[in-house]
């Protein structure tokens, strides 16, 4: 049995160790000479010296990942894939990481989806904008909900699609659509016109998709755009609305929070992206954390590109583990 002065001695000898090692530059050989041991035992005192905290190491770069928070996600709520990076103090540079994040997935994605779908609003944009050209060749791009501003706000829907396509040498199939139209009459007989329809058709047989979601409150690109009132957004809250995904309203449980606008809102719906075989959820800032939640708890996305304070959030809040859910690959079908 070690006593607690040889102990005490031992964790000494790997502070110094790591010292000279990290801080000194020194090689394993020079600092076995320096303490007089062995280099077997220099690498013994570093391993002891990381298992005890002694030594914590950060990767600092923007494009760093946090890994073992990416195996928990995936663990715990049964995701194909996830993809987590640092969270920076300023806001904005939290949502350019993610977007980045989430380019720097889509460059990476094999076999290559070549239908793509995307939905709209700030987080996509940023996304297409952080895409490099030649991300990947013969990618065509489908709308999945609607996008046409009713504001005088120009809107990015059709931009955003546009850009994803034309960066991977492909094209782009807008879905020439309000999001939300003022009568259900009205949203059924656009959904019936032979363009649109053929567009929403489109895109059911994806390959996979991208999308982001909204927060239930008057900062909604909804409200921007003109489909939504500073009063219709407190109605949604008060019928349990903690944001949108693809355009539609959903609560803490994942359901849809007002069933009569969801009625009148044009594009996929919910079962859509549960049946997806890879829906790719971009999503971060604490604002976004209760709709990120009803997302992944509910069977909506198989993919997450998130910041750290997210990620914890979504960890933090369940104790049980969701039960996984089966993702194949993208070669083995397309998505329902």
């Amino acid at each position: 049995m070690v006593s607690t002065e040889s102990a005490s001695a031992n964790e000494l000898l790997a502070v110094r160790a790591a010292e000279l090692y990290y801080e000194e530059n020194k090689t394993q050989d020079e600092i076995g000479a320096i303490l007089r041991v062995t280099r077997w035992k220099v690498g013994r005192l570093l391993a002891q010296a990381r298992e005890r905290g002694i030594i914590r190491i950060e990767i600092v770069h923007p494009r760093a990942r946090r890994l073992a928070l990416e195996r928990e996600l995936g663990a715990r709520f049964g995701l194909r894939d996830a993809i987590v990076v640092p969270a920076p103090v300023d806001e904005v540079e939290l949502q350019a990481r993610v977007a980045e994040a989430a380019a720097d997935y889509l460059v990476s994605v094999r076999p290559v989806p070549r239908l793509l779908g995307v939905s709209w609003g700030r987080t996509l944009h940023q996304v297409a904008e952080s895409l490099p050209v030649g991300w990947s060749t013969g990618v065509n791009v489908v709308q999945i909900n609607g996008g046409v501003s009713l504001s005088k706000r120009p809107g990015t829907a059709a931009s955003t699609a546009v850009m994803i396509a034309q960066k991977a040498g492909g094209q782009a199939t807008l879905l020439p659509s309000p999001a939300i139209l003022e009568r259900l009459e009205t949203k059924r007989a656009i959904e019936g016109d032979r363009t649109v329809g053929g567009v929403v058709q489109m895109a059911r047989g994806a390959a996979a998709y991208l999308f982001s979601a909204g927060v239930a409150d008057t900062s909604s690109v909804h409200v921007d755009s003109g489909y939504l009132t500073a009063d219709d957004i407190a109605e949604l809250r008060e019928r349990g609305a903690v944001g949108d995904v693809i355009g539609r309203y959903i609560t803490a449980d994942g359901t849809i929070a007002d069933p009569e606008l969801d009625a009148r809102t044009l594009g996929l719906g919910l079962e859509e992206l549960r049946g997806a075989t890879t829906a790719v959820l971009v999503i971060g800032g604490e604002a976004k954390h209760p709709i990120a939640r009803a997302i992944v708890t509910h069977g909506l996305c198989s993919v997450i590109v998130t910041d750290e304070h997210t990620a914890h959030a979504l960890l933090d809040d369940i104790d049980e583990p969701i039960a996984a859910r089966h993702h194949d690959s993208i070669s083995e079908g397309t998505s329902s």
